[in-house]
């Protein structure tokens, strides 16, 4: 009797753990967090733009052969790159998302980013995104971002 009640308890426990994570769910919170970015950007409220950011010291951005650690670092990175004197930020758009949860509480996102600029050029590249599930939602706790040569 009593292995029995063991057998039906580790089977409820799965069911229940099942039922609180959904991939699908996980996917659309994540869009939901790439499509809030996207908007932050073309607003050009680059503090709109990290917030889909872990706002901590172990927030990590690689790109080229660049680290910065940290979420006031990387804004600060963001700032020079297109908030500087003579620079601009551009129209934002990333495309062929592929965001694959996995699990509960993280998701890998593989994607390109394309910039339209006002003199017509436009930068872009891949990017990969590691994310984590906070009480607040969603974040980004590492990317890695790479732009094609100009």
């Amino acid at each position: 009797m009593k292995k029995r009640f063991t057998i039906v308890a580790v089977m409820v426990m799965m069911c229940s753990a099942s039922q609180a994570f959904s991939e699908s769910d996980t996917i659309s919170a994540v869009k939901e967090v790439l499509l809030r970015q996207v908007d932050a950007w073309n607003r050009h409220e680059l503090e709109g733009f990290m917030a889909g950011y872990w706002n901590s010291p172990e927030l990590t951005f690689f790109s080229g052969t660049d680290q910065t650690s940290g979420w006031q670092p990387t804004l600060e990175r963001y700032r020079k790159r297109y908030q500087g004197e003579g620079r601009e930020m551009g129209k934002l758009e990333f495309s062929d998302l592929k965001i694959e949860a996995l699990g509960p509480d993280s998701a890998f996102v593989r994607g390109q980013w394309h910039l339209t600029m006002s003199d017509g050029k436009t930068p872009h590249g891949i990017f990969t995104l590691i994310f984590r599930k906070f009480p607040d939602g969603w974040k980004i706790v590492h990317d890695h971002t790479s732009a094609a040569p100009e």
